[in-house]
């Protein structure tokens, strides 16, 4: 995919989180036009630096810093956030919201074009009927999902001030490299474990590429209001088993799906997140059993976004680029012992369950 659109030429963009997954996958995207003049603000350098990024070292919670780096662009993809994986309801309020505050109230003072805060489907919580619309009213239940909502709400209030702000809402990411939490399933499914989900795991579960995430935040600088928002998801979708039995199927290593009770496994997943016995947090013990999906035909309309993956695509780019990454090392270092004793945490608890 390219970022070679009219609108985008001769611009100064600064994206926060650079060294972010996402992030950085925007920014490597941007940095295709050689028109545009790039900024990375993170406290970690971006994961590929070339001559047209500059590297701003900082952390969006101080203001003095931030005002000295701002006033050099036109456009900010503001991305930095805790996720859910931090476990750390301080630390979503303080970077998800007063690092949001700095970010909107400095924009505002030197005259930023246009903001584009990525935000979070976690804003809709669970829904009480699908497909989810931009029109839908927010209902989070857990705190990192309040913490998102409450950073749009910011945005919301300077946009009203004058800052023009567009809300991007992606379901969950996949592609490039995108591993975290999965890949303790692309571990499971590499040793051949049957793979958990729960009830009949017929819920239906959207995701969206991080290649048509770019696509949509990119077409998103054009628009012309001073505020709107985006729910951005792919168009070719089904059920959670659905997409696991394809993946196993996919992989063939002899994984299959299988299914447990959801309520007794959500609350075992909810305590044992809060003994930090697992990476999981609130949020995937909310989700992964039930439905949640975009409607996205308004940024289909307003935007022109066309989504090229579908789940299928997804899931499996990304297992291959688990696949090939291990293969680069030996896995022998703390961080995959620790993954590796997080993986037979998972392994006991969903076993409690299992017939």
């Amino acid at each position: 995919m390219k970022a070679s659109k009219n609108y985008m030429n001769n611009i100064r963009a600064l994206v926060t989180g650079g060294a972010g997954y996402y992030g950085s996958h925007l920014l490597q995207i941007l940095s295709a036009n050689k028109s545009i003049k790039l900024g990375s603000l993170d406290i970690n350098p971006p994961l590929e630096i070339n001559d047209n990024i500059k590297f701003h070292k900082a952390d969006i919670r101080d203001k003095t810093l931030l005002s000295k780096i701002i006033p050099e662009y036109d456009i900010i993809f503001h991305n930095i956030a805790q996720v859910p994986l931090a476990k750390n309801n301080s630390l979503f309020w303080d970077v998800n919201v007063e690092g949001t505050k700095n970010i909107c109230n400095i924009s505002l003072e030197c005259g930023i074009k246009r903001l584009i805060y990525t935000s979070s489907s976690a804003i809709y919580g669970v829904p009480k009927s699908n497909p989810v619309s931009e029109n839908t009213k927010p209902f989070p239940k857990e705190a990192y999902g309040v913490a998102k909502l409450e950073g749009e709400k910011i945005c919301f209030e300077y946009s009203k001030l004058g800052l023009p702000v567009t809300i991007i809402r992606p379901r969950t990411i996949l592609g490039h490299g995108r591993l975290g939490i999965f890949s303790i399933l692309f571990s499971w499914i590499e040793q051949g474990v049957n793979i958990p989900v729960l009830n009949n795991g017929k819920n239906i579960y959207q995701f969206i590429h991080s290649d048509d995430l770019a696509n949509a935040t990119i077409l998103s600088v054009k628009t012309k209001e001073n505020f709107n928002s985006y729910n951005i998801g792919s168009e070719n979708f089904g059920t959670m088993r659905d997409a696991l039995e394809n993946l196993c199927q996919y992989a063939n290593t002899g994984s299959k799906v299988y299914s447990l009770p959801m309520k007794p496994i959500e609350i075992i997943m909810n305590i044992t997140s809060k003994l930090n016995l697992t990476p999981l947090a609130p949020y995937h013990a909310l989700m992964y059993g039930r439905s949640l999906y975009f409607d996205i035909s308004k940024a289909k309309k307003e935007l022109g976004f066309l989504p090229k993956y579908s789940t299928d695509e997804m899931l499996q780019q990304s297992y291959n680029c688990y696949i090939n990454e291990k293969s680069k090392t030996d896995f022998k270092d703390d961080k995959s012992i620790h993954q590796k004793s997080i993986q037979e945490n998972l392994l006991k608890i969903f076993r409690i369950y299992k017939g």
